[in-house]
C-alpha cells in the first residue's frame, strides 16, 4: 500500500531541485509519470516501482528535511525486484544505489536520456538489474553506476563478477565524488548560473534500505 500523497508537490520539489540540485524537466518528468510524488503526512518524496504490467510494487522514501539527517527507507512489504525505474528503448541500462543518484547522473546526461533504462536498487542488490532485463529483452549491456566507497565498489565487482558469468556487456561507472549526486552538487556550484532563481512548478538480497513501517 502507497502513502497517501499530498495534494501538491511543492517541499519535494524544492528539496530536489533547490538542495539536490536536480535539473527540475527531469524531477517533474517522473512526477508527470506517477513514478514521484509527496506524502501527505510527512511530506517524504515517495518513488515509486512499477511491474510489467503497471501495478506499484516498490515505494522508496526518502526525508526533505535539511535540518538533520533525513531518514531513507522502503514502504513494508515491497518487492525489490521493482524498485524505481525507468524502461527505455535502447540497449542499455544504469544501475545505481538510490533513486536521487539516478536522477542526478540523468540530470548530468540529459541528451537522448529517456531512450535508455535506469534502475536504482534502494541497496546494491542486483534483483531489480536481472528484472529489468527478463522483462526486457531488447536490454543487452549494463552499466553499474554505485556509490565510490568500499562498499560501492565491492558490490560493484560482485555484480561484475555475475554479469560475466552470464555473458553480459557491462562496465563500472564511479562517480568523481562520493556518489552522482555529489557530483551533480559540484557541477551546479561551478555553474554560472547556480545562483539565478526560478520559480518551482507544483504541477507536474543484500543491504537493503530499512524497511519503514506504515
Amino acid at each position: 500500500m502507497l502513502p497517501e500523497a499530498h495534494t501538491d508537490m511543492h517541499r519535494v520539489f524544492a528539496y530536489l531541485i533547490k538542495t539536490r540540485c536536480l535539473d527540475r524537466g527531469v524531477v517533474a518528468e517522473f512526477a508527470k509519470a506517477k513514478m514521484l510524488y509527496e506524502d501527505a503526512k510527512y511530506h517524504n518524496a515517495v518513488f515509486v516501482g512499477y511491474d510489467a504490467e503497471g501495478i506499484p510494487r516498490h515505494a522508496h522514501k526518502r526525508g526533505t528535511y535539511t535540518n538533520g539527517d533525513a531518514f531513507k527507507g522502503n514502504v513494508d512489504s515491497c518487492d525489490p525486484r521493482y524498485s524505481f525505474h525507468w524502461i527505455g528503448q535502447s540497449d542499455t541500462v544504469y544501475v545505481f544505489e538510490a533513486p536521487i543518484d539516478m536522477l542526478s547522473f540523468i540530470s548530468m546526461h540529459k541528451e537522448n536520456w529517456r531512450d535508455h533504462s535506469y534502475a536504482a536498487a534502494c541497496g546494491v542488490s542486483d534483483q531489480v538489474m536481472w528484472q529489468m532485463m527478463k522483462d526486457n529483452p531488447h536490454i543487452e549491456k549494463v552499466y553499474l553506476c554505485l556509490d565510490n566507497d568500499v562498499p560501492g565498489q565491492e558490490a560493484a565487482e560482485r555484480l561484475s563478477q555475475k554479469l560475466m558469468t552470464h555473458g553480459v556487456s557491462h562496465e563500472i561507472l564511479i562517480p568523481t565524488r562520493k556518489d552522482w549526486n555529489e557530483d551533480r552538487q559540484a557541477a551546479c556550484a561551478n555553474a554560472p548560473q547556480k545562483s539565478a532563481e526560478f520559480p518551482i512548478s507544483e504541477e507536474s538480497e543484500d543491504d537493503p534500505c530499512p524497511v519503514l513501517q506504515l
